[in-house]
This record gives C-alpha cells, structure tokens and sequence, in this order.
C-alpha cells in the first residue's frame, strides 16, 4: 500500500508498520514519552480504525458511527463488568482518534475536540480503575497513561494526520480555537511555525 507523507508517496508493506514508524518519530518530536505497552496499543488502535466498520454500530437497524453518548449510554446500561469494560474501552478509543486524526472537522459541530478529550481521558481513567484486579489487570498501566497523557496524545495522531495537509485560513482559525479550548502544545507551535503568536484575546461584551 501507500501512504501520503509531505515528503510524497511512501511505499509501506503493512499499516501497522507505518504507523509504529510514524508515532515514534511524532513522540520524540514533540517529547511525549510513553511506556513501549501504551505505544504499542496505540498503534493497534490506529490499524484497527483504518478499517471504517470499527466506528459503526454492531446494531443491524443503525450500521451509522457511533456517538460518544451512545458509548456512555452503553456504558451505564451494561449488565456485566466485562461489558462495561468493553464500551469504555470503545468510548476512549474513538474519543483519541477522533480528537487526534478529524479535529478540524468539529468545527461546525455541537459537540468540539474537547468533548471529546474529556470524555476519552474519563473512560481510559474509569477503565484502568476496574481492571486492575481482574484477568485484564496488566493494561491497567496502559489505560492509566493513556488517561493522563490523552492530550499530549491526541497532539501526536493530530501531527501523523496532518503529514500531507496544506493549511488555509480556515484551518490556522480553527488551529487558534482549538488551542484556546484545549491548550494543545501542538496547535500553539503550528500557529508560531505560520507566524501567528498565539496569544489569548479577552472577549469583551459589547
């Protein structure tokens, strides 16, 4: 297969491979560190939603993507443990790729990046509480990191996104919004390297 890069078509023999490849070049970038564990769950994640059917429903009546309040809801209305499990995993994984790979797109949405950064980190962070006696204790470690490192996170699958994307003056207006809302490292040095000081403007009623 091929992948996009700014540097122009890369040959790759597997996704996974491009994307473990990708991640640590993006990590040691930006200096997110994470434990080999996390990373490798990561990448997994990212050759898992390659594949579109990972974002759908499982219900036959609604094969649409599936919300985060949905998520939640299935979460809530589990009958086991091991099924709440499963959606709260469900529910941080596409929270980390949504926010980290389709985050301009939530621009004209009800429900913005950091919804769904906040609602990610609560999963991961739930998740690695009720594992942590059960027969899937050894990620407890990974879901704890990716709780407390889900922005840093979401920074780095936004830069492997964005390997080929052109910036217009939409994008550096949402990439401002974006580092107001969330305080993303990333989105602040992409406004400095368009040479744009991201500085905070008061809102003054009027």
């Amino acid at each position: 297969m091929h992948c996009s890069t700014n540097s122009g078509i890369v040959a790759v023999t597997s996704l996974t491979e491009f994307f473990r490849d990708e991640f640590r070049n993006v990590t040691s970038t930006q200096h997110v560190e994470v434990d080999a564990h996390t990373e490798h769950y990561v990448v997994n994640l990212l050759s898992g939603f390659a594949r579109s059917e990972r974002l759908q429903n499982d219900t036959p009546n609604d094969r649409g993507p599936q919300s985060l309040a949905q998520l939640l809801a299935a979460a809530f209305e589990a009958g086991t443990a091991a099924e709440r499990d499963i959606a709260l995993q469900k529910l941080g994984d596409i929270s980390l790729f949504m926010a980290g790979f389709f985050a301009r797109h939530f621009a004209r949405r009800t429900v913005d990046i950091d919804y769904h950064i906040a609602m990610g980190g609560r999963a991961y962070n739930c998740l690695a509480r009720s594992v942590e006696r059960g027969p899937r204790r050894a990620l407890a470690g990974v879901f704890t990191e990716l709780a407390e490192k889900f922005q840093p996170l979401v920074d780095v699958l936004g830069e492997i996104s964005d390997a080929a994307h052109v910036y217009t003056q939409g994008d550096i207006l949402r990439l401002y919004e974006i580092w107001l809302k969330t305080g993303s490292t990333r989105a602040r040095r992409l406004l400095q390297g368009l040479g744009i000081d991201a500085t905070p403007v008061p809102l003054r009623a009027h």
